[in-house]
């Protein structure tokens, strides 16, 4: 493998960060305060070559303590205090307004977030400044969406006799736990919901990709109340355990493994009061029907398999394709893998990039060599070798259900191919996986795909037609079956998630009739009134 790692001089300063990026700050209260404690260090997926050594220390984040970390709780219960806080009750306009602020100033630091992750999680250029671009039109549909909600909850409804106004009130207190692989965007499509909504927020920003909020934390404090946000850092049993174990986080926002979900629940000693937004594992399989269009299906699933080095929940891992067509198939998309570019996040049309996770390139090649054990062939030249945090992406074909590529969600650049002859195969993997998120299937009779359409709706939340799986557009509904989520999220449907539906009701008569005309005249509640916001 031809070394992709240079010295600190060959780069761009454009791209380049302060090294080492030393991060004491953190936000609780309202206020940025300073830490003088223990320390965790930031290792880099890309290495700096020096005086033919190689390094990857960019800098470190606070190792808060419980002490701050229930500083955090304090400040986030007293903010939102029991929905009388200045945040829970003020207008639905005047959040809105708060949120706009919060964009204008992070905008400004859009180059730092950027480069920052670039060298934390190795995401290419393009898709780091996607990432950052998407994020800010998702807060702004998110403005938007919440706009619409509440006109339509601006007018009165009047049944059997019954005057009422329903709309929509915050949970209380959200804990925010954001994925590494997407550590900006996934974050804040349960962070700005939530908080928009009038819910008050514990942020904790995930392992992989902590650097790169520190930039935005005065955006935080100066675009919301005190208490409002408050961000904790550190090993999640000294900081998350102890918050979760108080009783006193109403929501659960939490992007990444079923299994810490499953223990981060367990935690909270009132499990009916606790709700739960999860975004949790996937093995999105694609099925290649025998009249598919080969080159169209190697295209997308290319792309469903290895964006972003395929560490992406709705990344396609597994592909079932009919005998027929396998040869063709595996051929192809073995050619286009090979075609692909490798190497440093700024480098120009760079497709595969170093990994973050230590050790991930050893993970994946314990699935490789256990499936060739087994009877399964590397198909591309050079897949599946690596070097430090590099990994060449494999294209592993015959893949049978004795192999652990056949039922592990590998989260890497691993292709693992599966030939089949009847289409029962992949539908019942599909009905047997722990995991329901989604599916592609790539074919072109309509009677057949009819029929596999009305299964697989059953079985997981999306199904893709002769295209990959992914999350967007924003607006449509996201997420999962079994094992793969709880709740929905979407623009409009994060809103609903982290809110409640609450009315006002009376009996319609006159004294009643004339209190709440007068309520809304003067304007003395928040919740019962008739604004129109445009």
């Amino acid at each position: 493998m031809k070394d992709i790692f240079v010295s600190k001089n060959e780069i761009e300063d454009k791209y380049q960060i302060d090294f080492p990026y030393q991060q004491t700050d953190y936000l609780i209260g309202g206020e940025i305060l300073q830490w003088n404690g223990d320390m965790s260090e930031v290792y880099s997926p890309i290495y700096l070559k020096e005086s033919n050594q190689y390094e990857n220390y960019i800098g470190s984040y606070p190792l808060l303590d419980e002490a701050s970390a229930m500083n955090a709780l304090k400040a986030a219960v007293k903010a939102y205090d029991n929905g009388n806080g200045e945040w829970p009750k003020m207008s639905i306009s005047d959040r809105i307004d708060c949120v706009k602020k919060f964009v204008f100033l992070i905008k400004n630091e859009r180059d730092n977030v950027v480069r920052l992750i670039m060298w934390e999680i190795g995401k290419s250029l393009k898709d780091a400044e996607k990432e950052f671009d998407r994020t800010i039109a998702y807060i702004n549909d998110t403005i938007e969406s919440l706009k619409n909600l509440d006109r339509v909850a601006s007018r009165f409804t009047i049944e059997q006799e019954i005057i009422a106004q329903i709309r929509r009130a915050p949970l209380g207190v959200v804990l925010c736990m954001g994925p590494f692989n997407y550590p900006l965007n996934e974050t804040f499509t349960t962070l700005i919901p939530a908080l928009i909504m009038g819910n008050t927020i514990i942020f904790k920003p995930p392992k992989m990709g902590v650097l790169l909020h520190s930039p935005l934390l005065k955006a935080f404090q100066s675009a919301f109340p005190k208490g409002v946000v408050n961000t904790i850092y550190g090993r999640g049993e000294v900081v998350v355990t102890p918050i979760m174990k108080s009783g006193k986080v109403n929501v659960l926002a939490f992007i990444g493994s079923s299994r810490v979900a499953d223990i981060l629940k367990k935690e909270h000693p009132h499990p009916h009061r606790l709700k739960s937004v999860l975004g949790l594992d996937a093995k999105n399989p694609a099925i290649i029907l025998k009249d598919a269009n080969v080159e169209e299906a190697v295209k997308e699933c290319v792309l469903g398999a290895l964006s972003f080095n395929g560490q992406r929940c709705t990344a396609l891992k597994i592909i079932f394709v009919h005998d027929s067509i396998a040869d063709d198939f595996v051929a192809k998309i073995s050619s286009a893998v090979s075609s692909l570019k490798i190497g440093l996040p700024w480098e120009e049309n760079v497709k595969i990039t170093p990994l973050p996770e230590p050790n991930k390139c050893q993970y994946l090649d314990s699935l490789v060599k256990d499936a060739v054990s087994k009877g399964a062939k590397v198909i591309n030249e050079n897949g599946g070798t690596f070097d430090k945090s590099v990994y060449v992406p494999a294209v592993i074909d015959h893949v049978t259900s004795e192999m652990k590529l056949y039922y592990v969600e590998q989260f890497g650049p691993i292709i693992p191919i599966v030939r089949y002859l009847d289409i029962e195969e992949p539908m019942n993997y599909v009905v047997e996986s722990n995991y329901g998120q989604q599916a592609s299937v790539f074919g072109n009779n309509a009677d057949e795909l009819g029929r596999i359409i009305d299964t697989l709706v059953n079985q997981v939340c999306r199904v893709n037609i002769n295209s990959q799986c992914q999350r967007g557009p924003d607006t449509f509904p996201f997420t999962g079956r079994k094992d793969s989520a709880e709740a929905t999220l979407s623009v409009s449907d994060a809103l609903r998630v982290f809110s409640i539906r609450t009315l006002v009701a009376a009996k319609k008569n006159s004294t009643n009739d004339a209190l709440i005309t007068d309520i809304l005249k003067n304007g003395t509640s928040q919740f019962l009134n008739t604004d129109f916001i445009l």
